[in-house]
């Protein structure tokens, strides 16, 4: 490449000086550069430069936040500075001018931003601003870019070696057999939210980085996790992560001491003036048009740039930039009333091929590879490069990149929607589906690196078959990252897709299995309401075609769904029918789930032994290799039908065989290494220890178990981990750090729409009211939980519910005798009934305490010696005390 070349690829890549060479023809020797690779030039304003920026003005106090940051970061101290403002203000170049000044000599400055196409893509700005930093160009192999990011990292530090996986994973560059592939997808999604936290902040360590990514409204989930993760732990590292967005996005971090926000407004009047000044020039007689301008625009400066570059294209200016003069008189002018208006009116004055190129960019994106573009265009390249060299005239496109391939990105996203908008809705999609057909033949060896945008344009191609089967793909991709919001949101689309096809066996079964999927992505979630209407539909189809196997999976997740919202008779008649179909079917994997789904509603109903049958068998039939199996469910089988079996030996009080099983659960699960598994063992151990009173031992192991729901936004189980670890903080005299937790699981719980265990929940809630002295509070959430177990028919938990009444009336002053007498008899009846022998210890001691402040000794050593025989015999150690205690007083 010549330096005269050289001059106007400046700035995308990257060349090494070959020194003077001689060319035959030419009398002097040119200097030569070799192309070494790109560069990372992927914002607008950064391709903008070579055509030249207007004057930057009237932000001075705004660079001053941003050096104020700077200096905090540079100090050690991370900052996250948010730019704040509304469409064409100018965000992007604040950041542009900021980041391209002297201030941020000696910093690494990674820069990324999300599309508007890319909510349905997980981390498509994280694995932008990766391979910026590990300096991996878009096409690059896969070799090349293990290579890239082995050395990368490695170089960095040794110690990194673990986060090559899940970096590579997401670059799409990981071999589909190795260990990292094959784990949980919830264990792979931290590993990778670890992983690039690390490197960040290990980077971090070596040069001060200076993370820039824009247009948050627009940003995925895992991205924003991304986020959420870094800004917990940059208050230590040299880092500064500016992002910039519009109003209607929202965040977490606000009360965060290190996070600031800049509002961005409109110019003010005097630098609009500045800025008209120099693009217009010093005219005397342009005042009156500056003014005019200035109060229709309201100083938006993309606003303001597009209605001078309107009436320049109109002729009522003419001259040339800095120094133009009216051509018509003022009252002749008009000024379209909002910055759309004045875009849709340039575009229709473009030629008709160049618009028409315009519109075949937009349907594309707002990223638009030339190949791309070259092959839905259809127009010779010449013709095509010479239109598009105009369009950059005009300032409608940029050159995003030259090499390795030709790129153009619009100048701004309004640019783009309008541009898009402007389109006829069967032109929109006609050009979708061609672009379809384009990207099978140009990625045909590739086509799961493009299954996100294939997946969007066939949807809005309206190539139906093609959406189905690639928004299916998609979600299944992204699922495999944990991202089960877009996962979701991918099976939404394809059965929207599906709803278009004819209604052949072949889609019914497609539109039954993408239900069943939607609903494992939607418990992921925590969105319940969702769930029952998709399996409904599900469980309708299958049984329209006779498809007892897919029947078989719908009605189990409906037993499911049933026992979750408290419907457990109901879940027991779906529970039956599933075991049936199971065994009519000889289907090993449905008999599993159907054992699994009675034992857990039958535990809800308080049928602890005809419970503890059901998830025996799965017990004793989950051996060697099955113990590792999920078979449909979130965790592994095996340690699922454990935790179950726990809570029902420990009901009845069969400790020993309890603990026994919540250890080879723990066991289990941590072989496997799977969180959800991990925090299913957590509460079983827990819970054992907890309702024997061995505090050392269950508040540890519900700290992990909490710690690992929030870790891995595992939100299911955090209501009820919170609670069980509230009581043990309760009974070990932390009642002020239990109240709030309790609280909180309470409100979250409510927040799903999750209603198995609200009773339980409120009851936990209760009772450290009452051990604090609000017997006010405690006895209106005990009255709401005995209400709750008992219209749910979740008789066990009504049990507790009614012995917490009588613990509240016993505490009154005076006590509530015969109020209290009478909850503690009718618990102690059901819990007699039951085999609830655990809740009968604590009923015993309750009344034989009240009996004994009553003065009713008689009856109080009674009560008290079957309390203190109950306790011993199942070594619930830390009520034994009291029970003897009070034993002794009402015998002295």
């Amino acid at each position: 490449m010549s330096g005269e070349a050289l001059r106007f690829a400046e700035g995308y890549v990257q060349v090494k000086p070959l020194g003077p060479v001689s060319i035959k023809g030419l009398s002097e020797p040119v200097e030569v550069y070799e192309v070494t690779g790109a560069t990372t030039v992927r914002a607008r304003l950064q391709v903008a430069t070579a055509r030249g920026l207007t004057r930057f003005v009237g932000r001075e106090a705004e660079i001053d936040q941003l050096r104020k940051a700077l200096d905090q970061a540079r100090g050690g101290r991370g900052q996250v500075v948010a730019v704040v403002g509304e469409p064409g203000v100018g965000k992007s170049r604040l950041f542009y001018e900021f980041v391209h000044s002297h201030r941020t000599h000696g910093w690494l400055i990674l820069e990324s931003g999300s599309a508007s196409y890319g909510k349905a893509t997980p981390y498509l700005p994280v694995i932008d601003l990766l391979k910026g930093y590990c300096k991996i160009e878009d096409r690059a192999d896969t070799r090349t870019i293990r290579a890239k990011v082995t050395g990368t990292v490695l170089t960095l530090d040794e110690t990194l070696k673990e986060t090559i996986p899940a970096v590579l994973a997401l670059l799409e560059a990981l071999p589909e057999d190795g260990p990292f592939a094959r784990l949980d997808p919830l264990l792979r999604r931290q590993r990778t939210l670890e992983a690039i936290k690390r490197l960040l902040l290990r980077e971090s360590q070596v040069q001060p980085l200076l993370l820039v990514i824009e247009d948050l409204h627009w940003i995925d989930a895992e991205t924003q996790a991304v986020l959420d993760s870094l800004i917990e732990s940059l208050p230590t590292a040299a880092i500064l992560l500016l992002v910039n967005y519009r109003p209607e996005y929202r965040h977490g971090w606000g009360n965060k001491t290190y996070y600031r926000q800049i509002r961005i407004d409109p110019l003010p009047p005097e630098s609009a003036e500045e800025l008209l000044q120099a693009l217009l020039g010093a005219n005397g007689a342009l005042a009156a048009l500056k003014h005019l301008l200035i109060e229709r625009t309201q100083g938006n400066p993309l606003f303001l740039e597009e209605s001078v570059r309107t009436l320049i294209e109109t002729q009522v200016l003419v001259g040339e930039r800095g120094a133009y003069r009216l051509a018509k008189t003022l009252p002749a002018i008009q000024v379209p009333p909002t910055v759309q208006a004045v875009l849709a009116a340039r575009i229709d004055r473009l030629p008709p091929e160049e618009k028409r190129l315009l519109q075949c960019a937009a349907v594309i994106g707002e990223e638009v590879p030339f190949a791309l573009l070259q092959a839905i265009a259809e127009e010779p390249e010449e013709a095509l490069r010479l239109r598009l060299s105009h369009l950059q005239a005009a300032e409608f496109l940029y050159e995003a990149s030259l090499f390795p391939d030709l790129a153009y990105t619009f100048k701004h996203g309004l640019t783009y929607q309008v541009a898009y908008q402007s389109l006829l809705q069967e032109r929109r999609r006609a050009l979708h589906a061609h672009i379809v057909e384009v990207l099978e033949r140009l990625y045909a060896n590739r086509l799961a690196e493009q299954v996100d945008r294939l997946a969007h344009h066939a949807f809005r191609g309206e190539v139906w078959a093609k959406a189905a089967a690639y928004s299916r793909q998609a979600g299944a991709k992204a699922a495999a990252r944990s991202a089960y919001r877009e996962a979701a949101g991918c099976s939404e689309q394809a059965l929207a897709a599906l709803a278009h096809l004819p209604e052949a066996r072949e889609t019914l079964e497609q539109a039954i299995d993408l239900r069943l999927d939607l609903r494992n992505f939607l418990l992921a979630l925590g969105e319940y309401g969702r769930i029952l209407d998709r399996l409904r539909e599900a469980e309708a189809l299958a049984e329209s075609l006779q498809d007892q196997r897919r029947l078989g999976r719908a009605t189990a997740y409906l037993t499911h769904h049933f026992r979750w919202m408290g419907e457990q008779g109901r879940a027991v008649e779906s529970g039956e029918r599933v075991l049936a179909i199971a065994s009519g079917l000889d289907d090993f994997s449905l008999k599993v789930l159907a054992n699994f789904y009675l034992g857990q509603a039958h535990h809800a109903l308080g049928n602890y032994r005809r419970a503890i049958e059901f998830l025996k068998r799965n017990v004793e039939s989950l051996q060697g290799d099955l113990l590792r199996e999920r078979f449909g469910l979130p965790g592994l089988a095996s340690v699922h039908a454990r935790t179950w079996l726990v809570w029902c030996l420990a009901e009845l009080g069969e400790f020993a065989e309890a603990a026994a099983r919540a250890e080879e659960e723990a066991m289990i699960a941590e072989a496997a290494d799977h969180p959800y598994s991990l925090i299913h063992a957590c509460l079983a151990v827990g819970a054992v220890a907890l309702w024997k009173g061995d505090l050392p031992k269950a508040i540890p192991v519900l700290e992990r178990g909490l710690g690992l729901c929030r870790a891995y936004n595992i939100v299911r189980w955090a209501p009820q981990i919170a609670s069980a670890l509230g009581s043990a903080w309760a009974l070990s005299g932390r009642v002020a750090e239990a109240l709030p937790l309790f609280e909180q699981a309470v409100a979250q719980a409510g927040a799903m729409g999750l209603v198995l265990d609200h009773s339980l929940l409120v009851t936990g809630v209760s009772e450290p009211y009452a051990q604090a002295g609000r017997l006010a509070d405690a006895f209106a959430l005990a009255v709401r939980a005995r209400d709750l177990s008992r219209e749910r028919k979740e008789r066990g938990q009504h049990a507790w519910a009614l012995r917490l009444l009588g613990e509240v009336a016993g505490r009154s002053a005076p006590p509530s005798a015969e109020a209290a007498e009478e909850h503690y008899r009718q618990a102690m009846a059901l819990a007699e009934e039951l085999g609830m022998r655990p809740l009968l210890a604590h009923c015993h001691l309750g009344l034989g305490a009240l009996y004994r402040k009553l003065g009713r000794l008689e009856q109080a050593r009674a009560e008290l010696s079957t309390a203190v025989k109950l306790f011993r015999s199942m070594e619930m150690t830390f009520w034994l005390p009291r029970a003897e205690s009070e034993l002794a007083k009402a015998s002295g």
